[in-house]
């Protein structure tokens, strides 16, 4: 399993880098032919996770309610995030990945309930799981990729 964690880690390090090169503005344009914004793609990652992961495994989550609901599939940004939003999503990208490891390795995940994705994939276990979610924010990762060029 380290390397499903290796995986987010990268894809993880990489969303960090574009917090880190884009202005508040940037992050929050969103460019014509596009639904969202960069920092929406980044927090609907850890929204996402977070509901695949923890909720599907009948655990808490360490993201908020209402932030899993503000970024969770089938939303758009409502208007711009503030400083202190992109501060909590820039804490949020490193502590959900480290806290992910360490409950996996303690075996927290022992019940898992089954759930089929939009894509038509279903999730039996955290295994599967944790490999969808690298495939979903995989995914973001290049719609945001994509994004930068118009930003």
């Amino acid at each position: 399993m380290n390397s499903v964690f290796e995986v987010q880690k990268t894809i993880r390090e990489i969303l960090l880098k574009v917090l880190d090169h884009h202005s508040l503005e940037q992050l929050n344009k969103i460019p014509q032919g596009f639904s969202n914004n960069l920092i929406w793609n980044i927090a609907h990652c850890i929204s996402s996770q977070q509901v695949l992961i923890y909720k599907l495994s009948g655990l808490p989550t360490m993201a908020s309610d209402e932030f899993i609901a503000k970024y969770k599939k089938g939303t758009k940004p409502e208007g711009d995030v503030s400083q202190a939003e992109v501060d909590e999503i820039r804490i949020l990208l490193s502590t959900t990945l480290h806290q992910t490891e360490q409950d996996f390795a303690n075996n927290l995940f022992a019940n898992y309930n089954e759930y089929t994705t939009s894509l038509g994939f279903t999730l039996k276990n955290i295994d599967g799981a944790l490999d969808f979610n690298n495939y979903h924010e995989g995914i973001h990762s290049g719609i945001i990729m994509s994004i930068r060029k118009f930003v």
